[in-house]
């Protein structure tokens, strides 16, 4: 069987995986990239999107600044279909994702075994963001009066205090939720 062409493989990443043709173009410029790509998909069965951003994003800022290859960098797909399944699991977010994947480039460490040393698991407990939460709303009486008057942005200001106590483990979705829920009860 003949080899896969670039070309037939940009529009394969188009149809079977519904990439939008920025992505597929980008993923199919060397046939390594392709690889990789291809190889977390074999681990990682979530969007695909958040696979072809992750690489497009984080992989390739760091061998742009390291001046490397994609052949050349140490984190196997596999870590990084671990990494998207943590995502996806609520056990981390997008900003602890961010910050431990140096580490992983690093020290050549999975992102779960990163996660359990630091102690940076998402908190995703309701009863445990709820307490936060009220505790957030006590301290900033003018915020809350300017939401129940209408100025509904000011919840950014408030997750943004909840995710402070929280050093950043908070699920920012259900924090948004949870004050949403208290400010309109």
């Amino acid at each position: 069987k003949l080899p896969e062409l670039p070309y037939q493989r940009y529009k394969r990443f188009i149809e079977q995986y519904g990439l939008p043709k920025y992505d597929a173009t980008i993923l199919t410029e060397s046939k390594e990239l392709a690889d990789y790509f291809e190889d977390i998909l074999k681990e990682y069965n979530g969007d695909t999107k958040k696979v072809s951003n992750w690489i497009m994003s984080e992989v390739l800022r760091y061998l742009n600044e390291s001046n490397k290859e994609i052949t050349e960098f140490s984190v196997k797909p596999s870590q990084i279909a671990e990494l998207l399944r943590l995502m996806d699991e609520n056990k981390i977010n997008i900003k602890i994702a961010k910050t431990i994947f140096p580490e992983m480039i690093q020290t050549g460490k999975d992102a779960s075994k990163i996660v359990e040393e630091k102690g940076l698991v998402q908190v995703s407990d309701e009863k445990q963001i709820e307490e936060i939460c009220k505790l957030v709303l006590q301290e900033n009486p003018a915020e809350v009066e300017k939401y129940k008057s209408g100025k509904i942005n000011v919840i950014g200001f408030l997750v943004g205090q909840v995710m402070k106590k929280t050093q950043g483990k908070a699920d920012p979705k259900l924090v948004n939720q949870i004050l949403t829920k208290l400010l309109n009860s």
